[in-house]
């Protein structure tokens, strides 16, 4: 298994390669050269699997034994998941209506993104070990992906994490999880800007070729195909715990509603699709509309600055991922992903050609939730249920009741099943619970938090937010 970039301008690398790149040479996305083809019987076997094997076989489809070894490969996924407060690692809750709401808050930071970058993690220090190799990870943050790659490495003797985050765009929770990491290894900055803003130095710093091969810089971002990887094991794992029975020809379709950011996880949904999976994907986004937009009238543009949202980790306005779906939809073309995505990148307006549109749209549907959407699915879902929902978890189960085509009571009016993927615990956003009318449940954890010790590095706006990281960098090396 090999990986190529997206925008094809440079050779293919291994697993390994791709792991320690994040963004290609080329300023393109790594993408493995061939996606793998599931049959029937391997679907039935697999839907009998947990999720931590499903993660098992997923990866070694995509990471050759030559390079880790299949029992070297279970036992770091093992070890991953040992953190994990859930026995199943992610939980199913069916609730009333036809809501079925795949949690995959369960590790430690209470975010989906504790499930790959875990992973990621381990393969990290697998590798290192191994080369006796130091490396320098830079991670912008919306929200969540920073504490949750900062608990994946922290502590580890030859890793360096640098997360910026959004000051006062994160709730205080999230803030607090990356702030009170107090490690040497461990590099936080606040910056005065959004998470599309926040993205800049740190391309810059990776389009610095010298610069970046010379401290073995990378990210962890989803740009890191590890964890588009391990994703695609949400939307298997949701497949097989809605569908009615796989007995039938051809198999049943399950709808799978992913709410929706920089595009990690839909992007994972359409390598599953590619796979053989017969699942129905909805991208459902805030007011951040870019990828609805896309979906709906091929308008890949940014519409004025980012909106603060409840949503808060989705309030991104260049979900980077898209190239990604683009590239693959496109028959793996990548001249015309070259060409489109420059073109974005100048100009920040991009119409798709209109049959790379009609391939986008025959594979994904689309919806976007206003703060009042968001409120009304909360309050929704705990009136019935007694369940509290996240933001982001809402903005899924707002397209839910929106549906017609929903549970009745007992009355199955639809032959679609709909699992709705939950990438947070409502525990990490009390501010959006108080404004549902809501009562917070907060875990003593995450209170905790409140009286640590924090510590993080201003970036001013006027600042040239590159070079302090880049000095931050040269600092960390010559320790």
């Amino acid at each position: 298994m090999e990986y190529v970039s997206t925008r094809g301008g440079v050779g293919a690398v291994d697993f390994e390669g791709a792991l320690f790149s994040g963004y290609a040479p080329d300023g393109g996305l790594f993408m493995p050269q061939h996606i793998p083809s599931l049959d029937r019987d391997t679907l039935g076997r697999w839907s009998r699997l947990s999720y931590r094997e499903l993660v098992k076989e997923l990866c070694s489809l995509f990471i050759t034994a030559e390079l880790v070894p299949k029992s070297t490969l279970n036992d770091l996924i093992d070890r991953a998941f040992s953190r994990f407060r859930h026995k199943e690692v992610v939980h199913l809750s069916r609730l009333k209506d036809g809501l079925n709401v795949l949690e995959l808050w369960h590790g430690v930071t209470y975010a989906f993104k504790d499930l790959s970058l875990s992973c990621t993690g381990q393969f990290l220090q697998y590798f290192l070990e191994k080369k006796q190799k130091h490396v320098f990870i830079l991670v912008g943050t919306s929200g969540d992906t920073g504490s949750s790659a900062i608990e994946s490495v922290r502590g580890q003797k030859n890793i360096d994490i640098f997360v910026l985050l959004p000051k006062g765009l994160c709730t205080q929770t999230q803030e607090l999880q990356m702030t009170t990491v107090i490690e040497d290894n461990v590099h936080v900055f606040a910056a005065c800007g959004n998470s599309d803003e926040i993205d800049e130095p740190i391309k810059e710093l990776f389009a610095d070729v010298d610069f970046a091969r010379k401290y073995n810089l990378m990210s962890l971002n989803s740009v890191n195909w590890s964890r588009i990887m391990v994703q695609i094991a949400h939307h298997f794992y949701a497949y097989f715990q809605c569908a009615p029975s796989l007995d039938t020809t051809p198999l049943p379709v399950v709808e799978i509603v992913v709410p929706t950011g920089g595009g990690g996880n839909i992007t994972a949904g359409c390598i599953a699709q590619k796979m053989g999976l017969p699942i129905r994907l909805v991208s459902v986004v805030n007011s951040n509309d870019i990828i609805h937009r896309t979906v709906q009238h091929g308008d890949f543009s940014l519409s004025g600055s980012v909106k603060a949202t409840l949503a808060s980790a989705m309030d991104i306005q260049e979900p980077y991922n898209v190239e990604r779906i683009l590239w693959l939809l496109s028959g793996s073309d990548s001249h015309l992903t070259k060409e489109l995505m420059e073109r974005f990148s100048v100009s920040k307006s991009l119409k798709l050609p209109g049959d790379l549109h009609r391939k986008l749209s025959e594979t994904l549907r689309s919806c976007s939730a206003s703060d009042e959407d968001i409120v009304r699915a909360m309050r929704h879902c705990w009136e019935e249920n007694g369940y509290l929902l996240c933001p982001h978890s809402a903005v899924a189960a707002h397209y839910h009741y929106s549906q017609p085509d929903r549970f009745s009571g007992f009355a199955f009016l639809s032959s679609t099943p709909r699992c709705c993927l939950a990438p947070a615990s409502a525990a990490k956003f009390q501010e959006a619970v108080l404004r549902a009318g809501l009562v917070p449940q907060v875990p003593p954890e995450i209170t905790a938090l409140t009286a640590m010790e924090t510590r993080c590095i201003p970036l001013e706006r006027g600042q040239d937010w590159a070079q302090a990281l880049r000095e931050r960098v040269e600092a960390a090396a010559r320790r």
